[in-house]
C-alpha cells in the first residue's frame, strides 16, 4: 500500500511538474505584447526635409535599372503593363551623376496600368550620407509618369527614421527618349523619431 501511495505521488507529481513546465514554455515564446505608449521612443518627433536627386540609367553598360519580368501583353501594350524593372540607383545631392553622393535607391517599379504611363513603386532609399548612414526610407505607391510632380506615401524607416512617415514629391529633371534613363529631383518630408 506504501509503494502504491509513493507511485501514484510521483506520478502525480510529474505530471504537475510536466504540466507547468508546458504553461510555462507556451508563455515564454509569446508572439505579440501589447507595450504602454511610454515604450516608444523619448522626444518629441522630427520633421525632416531631404532633397536628392535619383539617377535612373536604363541603357548601356552600366545599367542600375534592369528589366527582370515581362507579362506577354508587355510589348504589344502602349505603357509596357506587366514590365518589372530592378533598382539600384544613385541619389545625389545635384543632378549631375558625379555631384556628392547621398545614397542608394534599391528596389523596383513596375508597369501597372494599362491605359496611362503608370509605374507602382516600392523602393528602399539607402542612405549612406554621414548624418543618415544606415538608415533607410521605405515608399510604396502609384507613380503616374506624365504628371508634372507625383506624390508617394513614406511608409517606413529605419535607423533615424525609425517609425517614419511621410511623403516624397518626384518631377522629372531629365528624360532620355531614346534610351529611357531618367534624373528625378526628390523632395521627402519625413516625420520620424
Amino acid at each position: 500500500m506504501a509503494n502504491n501511495l509513493i507511485s501514484t505521488s510521483t506520478a502525480a507529481t510529474t505530471f504537475i511538474v510536466v504540466l507547468l513546465s508546458l504553461l510555462l514554455a507556451g508563455k515564454s515564446q509569446t508572439f505579440s505584447t501589447s507595450l504602454r505608449r511610454t515604450a516608444m521612443p523619448r522626444g518629441k518627433q522630427n520633421l525632416t526635409h531631404l532633397h536628392f536627386f535619383y539617377h535612373n540609367v536604363v541603357g548601356g553598360p552600366n545599367a542600375t535599372a534592369i528589366r527582370v519580368a515581362e507579362a506577354p501583353i508587355t510589348n504589344t501594350s502602349a505603357t509596357g503593363f506587366g514590365a518589372v524593372i530592378m533598382v539600384d540607383n544613385l541619389l545625389t545631392v545635384g543632378p549631375e551623376p558625379n555631384s556628392t553622393r547621398v545614397g542608394r535607391a534599391q528596389g523596383m517599379y513596375a508597369s501597372a496600368d494599362l491605359n496611362n504611363m503608370s509605374f507602382m513603386m516600392v523602393h528602399n532609399y539607402v542612405f549612406d550620407e554621414e548624418r543618415y548612414n544606415g538608415s533607410t526610407l521605405s515608399i510604396l505607391g502609384r507613380n503616374p509618369l506624365m504628371l508634372p510632380v507625383r506624390e508617394f506615401p513614406v511608409i517606413g524607416g529605419s535607423g533615424v527614421f525609425r517609425f517614419a512617415r511621410g511623403y516624397a514629391e518626384a518631377r522629372t529633371y531629365f528624360l532620355n527618349a531614346t534610351n529611357r534613363d531618367a534624373i528625378v529631383e526628390y523632395n521627402i518630408y519625413v516625420l520620424h523619431y
